[in-house]
């Protein structure tokens, strides 16, 4: 499998977002150049932001084959449209209960095989989708409701009973799809619970002092700035076609090691492999072993146990 390592020009959806205001300026430090498609702006200097209704495709085509910022104006013509290297696709009604949920449905499903569409119809070769920790049926699940096994790795049997959940499944299944089509790589990430810098010391001190509001996270998360690791490893990473990656931290959100933990706290369900001491339920292992994440930003860093 080839790793190509000068930098590319990528067209990143929601860039604006959570997750994709931290995202962007990690993939600019790896020499990328980033159009950022929103409906509203990213305060960055070097990111120019096109308004872009996802939903409709002629947005998506035409966005797609645009210029990066008003100063490309000034360089010579470069004959036909040119196309970006790679496209990242993050936007997306963020949960449920932003919108009816047939409009989450709706707006989710109809961003998702636009951007997928557009990027493999005009010879994209390297797709990156968000995906969610969601698709493993307890985050927005109603009620209580207990994970089938653990870890939650790629192969789990994913069953949400929700919209936005279910959105995503949708999105996987495009991109498979286009990717047998094309023969493209397109890399599904099941984004866990993405925290900010200033989140640490606002929110884990309850995280880890009561993890039984953690379950629906599956006492996991992605820091958003190893989150634009993960991005850039798979922008660089070549040759693997269809995937689903994991996209989150090493470690458990606890005081107590994973698998005493989860025997505590969940006795009724099977622990199906030797786990790590303080593996994230939610494990990255495929993205270590497979694009070589590393770990920066381990919570323990920020907060104090």
């Amino acid at each position: 499998m080839a790793s190509s390592t000068l930098g590319k020009r990528i067209v990143f959806t929601g860039g604006s977002g959570k997750a994709g205001r931290h995202v962007i300026p990690y993939l600019l430090a790896q020499g990328h150049q980033v159009l950022n498609l929103d409906l509203v702006p990213l305060d960055h200097p070097d990111v120019y932001t096109m308004k872009t209704d996802l939903t409709h495709s002629g947005q998506v085509f035409n966005a797609m084959t645009s210029l990066f910022s008003m100063s490309e104006y000034g360089h010579p013509a470069p004959g036909p449209p040119q196309v970006p290297d790679a496209v990242i696709h993050f936007a997306a009604y963020a949960r449920n209960m932003i919108v009816p949920d047939n409009e989450t449905f709706a707006g989710n499903v109809l961003s998702t095989y636009n951007v997928i569409e557009a990027a493999c119809k005009l010879g994209v070769r390297k797709i990156v989708i968000a995906s969610s920790e969601t698709t493993y049926g307890v985050c927005f699940a109603q009620g209580d409701a207990d994970y089938h096994a653990f870890p939650l790795e790629e192969d789990y049997d994913v069953d949400p009973m929700d919209t936005y959940a279910t959105s995503k499944l949708c999105g996987e299944r495009t991109a498979r799809s286009f990717a047998r089509r094309f023969g493209v790589d397109i890399y599904a990430l099941r984004i866990g619970n993405v925290i900010e810098p200033h989140e640490y010391e606002r929110d884990f001190p309850a995280y880890v002092t009561k993890p039984e509001t953690r379950k629906r996270n599956a006492w996991s998360y992605i820091d958003a700035r190893d989150l634009g690791q993960i991005c850039d490893l798979c922008v660089k990473k070549d040759g693997l076609g269809f995937q689903v990656f994991n996209a989150t931290n090493d470690t458990i959100t606890t005081k107590v090691p994973t698998v005493e933990f989860l025997r505590k706290e969940c006795p009724g369900v099977e622990i199906t492999r030797e786990m790590g001491e303080w593996e994230a339920p939610l494990s990255n292992r495929k993205i270590r072993e497979v694009l070589g994440f590393k770990d920066v930003h381990d919570w323990r860093k920020y907060v104090k146990v």
